[in-house]
């Protein structure tokens, strides 16, 4: 009879396993916004839209503020890190050693907007994000466009649309093997800026504002979108930063050409 009694319940707790594992998210996020420069007002909505994204495609993300976080025992949980708004320098030699490791065992990163403002002296970092942020004019309308449609989360912007944003002008590439798949077009706004300390005026015919690139054994997503509190209530620029993510984390969305 006790047999019995403990097979059924060896039974039952193997299904309740079974059960819970179909239910299990797609894939876990590590959500990071520290700065120590300029705060962007607009990163508590990004926190907001990241956990809407992530009810919506059944992933789970961690939101902290904390580089304590940057360990092999904490990161080993995650499948991709995303560097919301961060600024600065941010990670100590044995965080960002932690780091490295991370993407070095297959898994990725995204950085959103000023994730290029972010750790200057950091050669691997610089070479992980792509290119790095010079300056900026002031916040202005002009016309984005999609440069390559085989990147995921494109599939409803439009070739080209009017978008609000703080334009990024970008130093040169860190590294070889971007994928470029949005651009600005320069004529339809003014790039030139004087912050007395440095000047702008824009990147010429082609100014890039997100790619993306395999990068050191893992993957790499980066858009410069994301200034304003509004983008992050947007569905073409939510679609967008998913795709980077959903890619990133698992390898999958890229198109046959």
């Amino acid at each position: 009879m006790l047999k019995r009694v403990l097979s059924k319940f060896s039974l039952c707790a193997c299904l309740l396993m079974v059960s819970l594992s179909s239910y299990a998210e797609q894939f876990n996020v590590l959500l990071f916004t520290m700065t120590q420069g300029f705060h962007h007002q607009s990163q508590l909505e990004g926190v907001a839209a990241m956990r809407q994204l992530a009810d919506k495609h059944f992933f789970k993300v961690d939101w902290q503020e904390d580089p304590a976080v940057f360990n092999d025992k904490n990161l080993e949980k995650f499948q991709v890190i995303v560097f919301l708004s961060t600024t600065g320098d941010i990670l100590n030699p044995e965080q960002k050693a932690a780091m490295e490791r991370f993407i070095k065992s297959g898994k990725g990163f995204v950085g959103v907007h000023s994730a290029s403002d972010t750790e200057y002296q950091w050669e691997w970092y610089t070479k992980l994000v792509g290119r790095s942020f010079h300056i900026h004019p002031t916040i202005q309308t002009a016309e984005l466009q999609v440069t390559d449609r085989k990147f995921p989360g494109l599939e409803r912007m439009p070739d080209r649309l009017l978008w609000t944003e703080e334009w990024y002008e970008f130093g040169p590439e860190h590294t070889k093997g971007l994928n470029y798949i949005l651009a600005v077009n320069e004529k339809t706004y003014d790039p030139v800026t004087d912050w007395k300390v440095k000047k702008g005026s824009g990147m010429g015919k082609f100014h890039p504002i997100a790619w993306y690139h395999q990068y050191d054994g893992g993957r790499s997503f980066y858009t410069a979108l994301g200034h304003t509190a509004a983008d992050y209530s947007d569905p073409l620029f939510l679609e967008h930063v998913y795709g980077g993510i959903y890619w990133a984390a698992t390898g999958k969305g890229l198109k046959e050409k």
